[in-house]
């Protein structure tokens, strides 16, 4: 059997290369290629493109690589015309994957896809282009599963994989007093450099806590050191690569770019402050096209505000560092660590990864 998979983030590397283990315990001679990751990679896909080199947020950045976007295009529609796949499976990034699909479902190829794109925020319209090209939608969030029954895609909500991944995290092993600050600005080039150095100066700020980035496995450490020793001497701010989940293991509180890591640090159950600034274009382009209430999954999900968002204008030094003490009053983070159970209790349960399998044979 041949599959096919495009994930363009480190996120959907991570959900992919647990998919393929799935599917692997059901398929004897199964070949894999595709779009992914280091940790897709592993699992045993052969890479046609590396998440690294595609990995654009935002308006003006995605412009920017026009040209990178259009040469990956080209190279991955050759690709599955010479693999010639059984199936293809579409991971979350939708601005690349909802476009190669018409190409595609032309060769008769069969799509599922896996971690729906937002339209349910911006862009509903794109809604009749998946229910014209998409032979399955596996969601991942409770209430995505109405949203596309009613426009009649057949949808499968299959629970979240990140359950299954935190299932896998060993308990809090702290080895010092000191609060420990988790610092989680994102995966992408463009959105650490706005998010990180802000944080970094909040932690100038409290000498007395200690603060620990999570690196993403598509970034060096170098990228990071720079921005670290652009803000000064803070012996305080230490750097953990590819170790996302043991930061959030051994951390208090943590700042939290907006996108899947704000999930996973509720599923931690650790007191959070999301965080999001863009550049100016990118921002009011999409504060007029986004529909919903929230940028957080922990929002979104629960449908009220249960933890804090500062978004451009309202992501400053003084806010963030305002914010964080909150984090460690009583009161306060006793209603989060509540809020926290109930949005454990909306997302299924584990086994996201077999279900998807599942109707991955089926089709």
């Amino acid at each position: 059997m041949k599959i096919y998979l495009i994930a363009g983030e480190d996120s959907g590397d991570l959900h992919g290369a647990n998919l393929i283990f799935s599917l692997q315990k059901r398929v004897k001679d199964l070949q894999v290629r595709g779009v992914g990751g280091d940790k897709m990679q592993t699992a045993g896909m052969s890479l046609v493109a590396h998440v690294k080199d595609i990995n654009f947020m935002g308006f003006v950045e995605v412009i920017k690589h026009l040209r990178t976007i259009r040469r990956l295009f080209r190279q991955v529609k050759k690709d599955i015309q010479t693999f010639q796949p059984d199936i293809v499976i579409l991971i979350d990034y939708p601005g690349f994957n909802l476009r190669i699909a018409p190409f595609i479902k032309k060769l008769g190829i069969k799509i599922v896809y896996y971690i729906s794109p937002q339209l349910w925020a911006w862009k509903k319209g794109r809604v009749k282009k998946v229910q014209k090209w998409i032979d399955k939608m596996c969601v991942i969030l409770p209430f995505e599963k109405d949203f596309y029954a009613k426009e009649g895609v057949s949808v499968d909500f299959v629970g979240h994989p990140l359950l299954d991944e935190i299932q896998k995290q060993t308990a809090k092993s702290k080895n010092n007093g000191a609060k420990n600050i988790a610092l989680l600005p994102g995966s992408r080039s463009q959105e650490i450099q706005n998010m990180l150095p802000m944080m970094l100066k909040v932690a100038a700020k409290y000498p007395q806590y200690q603060f620990v980035i999570a690196g993403a496995p598509s970034k060096t450490a170098d990228f990071y050191e720079k921005m670290i020793s652009e803000e000064g001497d803070l012996p305080n701010v230490s750097l953990k690569m590819n170790e996302t989940y043991q930061v959030l293991t051994n951390a208090d509180a943590a700042l939290v770019t907006s996108g899947t890591a704000t999930l996973e640090t509720a599923l931690f159950h650790i007191p959070q402050v999301v965080c999001y600034k863009g550049s100016i274009i990118s921002y009011h382009i999409g504060k007029y096209l986004i529909q919903v209430k929230f940028i957080s999954l922990v929002n979104l999900i629960l449908g009220y505000k249960a933890v804090t968002e500062l978004i451009q204008y309202d992501f400053t030094t003084e806010k963030l560092a305002s914010e964080l003490e909150k984090l460690f009053l009583p009161d306060i983070r006793q209603q989060i660590l509540a809020d926290y159970d109930v949005l454990q209790l909306k997302l299924g349960d584990i086994g996201a990864s077999d279900r998807v399998a599942d109707v991955v044979l089926k089709i």
